[in-house]
């Protein structure tokens, strides 16, 4: 089982794994953000990612205010940088995009811990059938997401989730 809680993983992973480590490292993006417990979610940690996949980083935050000047004082100089407040399944959520290198980042911030929000639940139900399945799974996983369908209606579509896709993924 893949520990995601730190990057080792991607150092040995898929050239898109390893790029994003080079790029996630070299730019110290998880250093900056290390008080608000970063963690990489999403496609790219759990090889179903395509090419307009985006690095996903979960983030807690405990002040919002705080967090949100962080991600200003240190990111808003990268290309494209925006940030959004959102109301997400009932949570404050602020959200930050910009790129480095070509490839879009988005950090994703709740005043929910890390390992609780439902992008790292997803992600690890995600990954946990993707081992069960296997192969032919995942290879479906990519075409329907190559088709323009977001990863959790995919898996739902696949596994014949009827109904919300995201809460669905959760009760497995």
């Amino acid at each position: 089982m893949i520990v995601f809680d730190t990057l080792d993983y991607l150092k040995t992973g898929n050239a898109l794994q390893q790029k994003s480590y080079a790029i996630l490292t070299s730019h110290r993006i998880f250093e900056i953000l290390a008080d608000f417990d970063p963690i990489l979610v999403g496609t790219i940690p759990i090889d179903i990612a395509i090419d307009s996949s985006d690095l996903d980083i979960g983030c807690y935050w405990q002040n919002k205010e705080l967090f949100i000047a962080k991600l200003i004082a240190d990111f808003s100089g990268y290309k494209d940088f925006s940030w959004q407040e959102l109301q997400i399944g009932g949570a404050e959520t602020i959200v930050a995009n910009f790129f480095v290198e070509a490839i879009e980042i988005e950090i994703f911030g709740q005043n929910i811990p890390t390992r609780e929000q439902n992008g790292y639940r997803h992600m690890l139900i995600e990954y946990r059938l993707l081992q069960e399945r296997g192969e032919v799974f995942r290879e479906a996983v990519i075409a329907l997401k190559k088709s323009g369908i977001k990863t959790e209606p995919a898996f739902a579509q696949l596994l014949n989730i009827k109904g919300d896709p995201y809460l669905g993924l959760l009760e497995l």
